[in-house]
């Protein structure tokens, strides 16, 4: 992926937020010796430098991991398209602008352990169930769902490369900037309010003097 300057996470904290927020990314594992990846929607948690999520044992990226047990997790999202006429300001010509997506990408690269014990399986379904519904009661998988256990892997998936990527607008003056993100407030699609927040966030804290700078 690639990602300029303008782009690059302002912390830890910035894509550890996005990836938590997400709940749900695009597992890959390139096994040996194929053509492509194979690559699975899932749903996972993220606990410190793990990753925890569970497959139906038929999944196909389970053979993937035996081959070869290095993973990347995707999660993208909060995006929106920027037309051209919005990034034309005062008496700028509109036709001249240059259109663009504002977009959050997140890769988490590590190596993936599969759990096939149903103790341990059954600790790793409690915990994504106490993130996806902390208020709703829920019965205990391995005492009410025993038998089903032995269908479904846990994976956990040791975390040691991140690539972050929040594309909102870094490249432009503070000016073009805002006029994007009153637009995108206006506009009001599926995601605008999220792609408004995070360009609003960044260009405040990018702009904040370092300390010690002044």
């Amino acid at each position: 992926m690639y990602i300029p300057r303008p782009d690059r996470a302002l912390d830890d904290d910035e894509w550890r937020a996005f990836v938590d927020a997400q709940g749900f990314g695009h597992l890959a594992a390139a096994g040996v010796g194929r053509e492509v990846p194979v690559v699975v929607p899932t749903q996972y948690v993220r606990r410190g430098t793990r990753v925890l999520l569970h497959l139906a044992t038929p999944n196909p990226l389970l053979a993937a991991v035996a081959e070869q047990p290095r993973v990347v997790l995707s999660v993208a999202g909060d995006w929106a398209y920027i037309p051209s006429d919005w990034k034309a300001v005062g008496d700028e010509d509109p036709a001249l602008g240059i259109p663009t997506t504002y977009y959050a990408a997140v890769q988490l690269e590590g190596v993936a352990t599969v759990v096939t014990e149903p103790s341990e399986v059954a600790a790793v379904l409690r915990d994504q169930l106490a993130d996806l519904q902390p208020d709703v009661p829920v019965a205990d998988p391995a005492v009410a769902h025993r038998a089903k256990l032995a269908g479904i892997r846990a994976i956990s998936i040791t975390v040691d490369t991140v690539r972050a990527k929040f594309k909102y607008g870094g490249n432009v003056d503070d000016r073009h900037r805002r006029e994007v993100i009153a637009r995108l407030r206006a506009r009001g699609g599926t995601a605008d309010a999220a792609a408004a927040e995070h360009a609003e966030s960044r260009g405040a804290r990018a702009d904040r003097p370092e300390p010690g700078s002044g």
